[in-house]
């Protein structure tokens, strides 16, 4: 699938896949110029990708090639145990997690996750996790404590599961209650936007020592088009709505919402995947690093201490 801004992008290295085969059918020369096309697709990249509008940007989080949980889970990891259900309801498929092996280094690596094709997204409900899933995060967070391994949470969901049967089991509560256990973790936490970071869908595995954005990805409480239906009675307005929330990786960094931005290949994580979850796990072990020399009490403080000071006017 290509979005609107990929489209000049695809058309050029079509031109340059076209003189490629010429070439190779033929005795007709045409390096010079499959070279001179070859810098024009990587600088075309290169401005188009620096200079994405905030909606571009939000598209490019729900790529539907682009990397989920379980892709980065499987590059970043040497060995992963999922670890099922909430002791209480059921497993929900929309929550997954289990304990990893990560350069020799055990991790409990919790996240949402989305589906590849029809059925996939119907099983993982969209990553729209419902009470059973954010009981789930909670149990596997507990067994983390009490192993005192540290806890990695990739977030990528549009938003809690909004159904009337989530409600009747507790979705706000569910949610409340993972907010007030992940401040009070003895263990390093940390959390990072893989693409979609919406609502408290996302605070509800959000609470780390150290919360990073995937360059590409979005964070914020609503969704562009879901403001434009509430203020404009339309989803016609969603660009309009994204450049007023200031959802991106860049615009959180700027406003002391996150600790930092991974950068992603030219193009998106969905171009090289190998690359992205290189640059992730080069951000979590170095996070790690660097948290495993504070206590518990010095890692609780300063949690608190920074989700404290956010949307406070001196």
């Amino acid at each position: 699938m290509l979005l609107e801004f990929e489209k000049p992008i695809a058309e050029l290295e079509e031109k340059l896949a076209d003189m490629k085969m010429l070439a190779s059918n033929t005795d007709v020369d045409v390096a010079e110029a499959v070279k001179s096309l070859e810098n024009k697709i990587k600088k075309l990249k290169k401005e188009t990708f620096e200079n994405l509008t905030r909606w571009q940007r939000v598209q490019l989080s729900r790529h539907p090639d682009r990397p989920y949980t379980l892709d980065y889970i499987y590059e970043i990891t040497d060995e992963f145990i999922e670890i099922h259900g909430d002791r209480t309801v059921k497993d929900d498929k929309a929550m997954v997690g289990g304990f990893a092996s990560m350069d020799g280094q055990t991790v409990m690596i919790i996240g949402q996750q989305k589906g590849r094709n029809t059925k996939q997204r119907q099983m993982r409900n969209f990553g729209m996790a419902n009470p059973e899933g954010y009981r789930k995060a909670l149990r596997l967070m507990k067994m983390a404590e009490k192993f005192n391994k540290p806890i990695v949470c990739l977030i990528d969901t549009p938003g809690a599961f909004p159904g009337l049967e989530a409600e009747e089991r507790g979705q706000g509560e569910a949610i409340a209650r993972n907010l007030k256990e992940m401040f009070m973790l003895k263990v390093p936490v940390i959390c990072v936007i893989i693409g979609e970071g919406a609502s408290g869908g996302a605070l509800g595995i959000g609470i780390g020592d150290r919360v990073l954005m995937m360059e590409n990805s979005w964070y914020s409480v609503i969704s562009p088009e879901n403001c434009s239906t509430i203020l404009w009675r339309s989803w016609d307005y969603k660009e309009q709505a994204a450049e007023a929330l200031k959802p991106t990786a860049k615009d959180m960094m700027a406003n002391g919402m996150v600790d930092g931005v991974i950068k992603e290949p030219i193009g998106g994580a969905h171009v090289d995947t190998t690359a992205a979850a290189k640059e992730l796990k080069k951000e979590l072990l170095s996070s790690l690093k660097v948290l495993d020399k504070l206590s518990p009490e010095e890692r609780i403080s300063q949690r608190i201490d920074k989700f404290s000071k956010m949307g406070v006017v001196a």
